[in-house]
């Protein structure tokens, strides 16, 4: 498979039984054979893939036949709603208003689950993530906000087999979707996966994101990184990474966003589902000026199957979460940069691909009838991933100061979005 289309979800290395491995994690983190496959494995891990292919229309059936809501851009969905969770700790320690890693800790002090899959930034090389099985309160904080590097969820769908209990799963559109091939395969690797959650999705880094981040700060050995966060400290959070000789660097989320078009990984976008679709339950930053104010942290939250809405009303009864709420509407607004960027430019951007004959994913559903402006947009958008995706590019940002270069980026990035505006949003709804 070109590297394009690999999202790195890690369920062939995780049930190859050692036949894959990654290699190369600080740099093209692409699968490699170490042996052999028997056709019988090769049927099964191609199944397993979702990266050359995932029929939307197909599993929305399958999974989501009984839904009450669905929209093109949302999915399948029960419930809308925008809030947080009611524990200050959790909610503090979390990217957005504290949901996932709320919903775990009470089904694990419910006895609903025994288990979570969840990811963390690892232990031996902090530098770089690895999934686990969290079993405790504790563990899944340690999982808690978000990771932009490569993860490969999946790789442990060998230990999560062998583990005896229900589990619940976290991951990213891709990784989701491969479960959900593999639970609609019948596939005994994921019979123990109870519930399903998932972050709302918009782009993956490469490593190198990291290097370049700080050697604009004078280090050049990311081994010696003792401790890397992404959004640490108080919502919306920072990038901080400190090193073992005790220097430690720190900036703005927003402004640590200038890492995106200089590191993006390919597959990212040509990915169609922002919302994380095929879980039970999914959320995001509730991005709107009114929760922004507040600071805090807002999610987003979408009850897509009966027992995922279940679940958050009883930890709603119970005073769990505090949730209000809200309309199509206003859940597509508050996040209509992104949908334009997966509804449309990923669409886009897959059409120009296939006219250059190279491989494209197949999602059974296609997207058109944009407006003509939003594909001269989208050829901007491409070329300058192109141009900034360079070493020449990578090593002239490395020359300034991360935070001069993030406070361009963020005022760029705003006076882009504010002169797009109406052309992202026409016939968003």
């Amino acid at each position: 498979m070109r590297s394009e289309l690999c999202n790195r979800c890690g369920s062939c290395v995780g049930l190859s039984g050692g036949k894959i491995a990654f290699g190369d994690r600080e740099g093209r983190y692409l699968p490699y054979l170490k042996e052999e496959l028997t056709d019988e494995e090769h049927e099964r891990l191609l199944n397993a893939c979702s990266g050359k292919y995932f029929s939307f229309p197909e599993f929305n059936r399958h999974f989501y036949g009984d839904a009450s809501h669905y929209h093109t851009y949302l999915g399948s969905y029960e419930s809308l709603r925008t809030g947080f969770c009611t524990n200050e700790v959790i909610r503090r320690n979390s990217a957005s208003g504290g949901l996932i890693s709320s919903v775990l800790i009470y089904l694990l002090e419910k006895k609903k689950i025994d288990g979570a899959i969840v990811t963390r930034m690892s232990h031996d090389e902090p530098w770089l993530t690895e999934p686990f099985i969290a079993t405790s309160k504790e563990d899944i904080l340690e999982a808690a906000q978000s990771k932009y590097i490569i993860t490969s969820v999946n790789e442990i769908l060998a230990e999560s087999r062998d583990f005896k209990g229900r589990l619940a799963y976290t991951g990213l559109p891709g990784q989701v979707q491969s479960v959900r091939k593999l639970q609609k395969a019948g596939d005994p690797a994921v019979a123990n996966i109870a519930y399903i959650l998932g972050p709302f999705y918009g782009n993956t880094l490469y490593f190198s994101s990291v290097k370049s981040f700080l050697r604009s700060y004078g280090e050049k050995d990311y081994h010696t990184i003792n401790k890397l966060w992404f959004r640490h400290g108080e919502w919306p959070g920072n990038m901080r990474v400190e090193m073992k000789s005790g220097h430690s660097f720190e900036l703005k989320k927003f402004h640590a966003n200038y890492l995106i078009p200089f590191h993006i990984v390919k597959n990212s976008l040509y990915c169609t589902d922002l919302s994380n679709e095929f879980t039970d339950i999914s959320g995001g930053d509730a991005w709107a000026p009114d929760y922004e104010q507040r600071g805090k942290g807002f999610s987003l939250v979408i009850g897509r199957t009966k027992k995922g809405e279940a679940l958050l009303k009883d930890m709603m009864d119970e005073g769990w979460l505090s949730l209000e709420d809200i309309t199509e509407e206003e859940a597509i607004t508050m996040h209509s940069h992104g949908y334009d960027l997966k509804k449309r430019g990923s669409f886009i951007r897959i059409k120009f691909r296939k006219w250059t004959g190279r491989a494209i994913p197949d999602y059974g559903y296609r997207l058109k009838g944009f407006p003509l402006n939003r594909y001269f947009m989208e050829m901007a958008i491409s070329f300058l991933f192109l141009v900034l995706g360079t070493r020449p590019a990578r090593w002239f940002v490395e020359q300034l100061s991360p935070a001069f270069v993030g406070r361009i980026f963020e005022k760029s990035r705003t006076a882009w979005k504010r002169s797009t505006h109406s052309i992202k949003r026409k016939n968003l709804q």
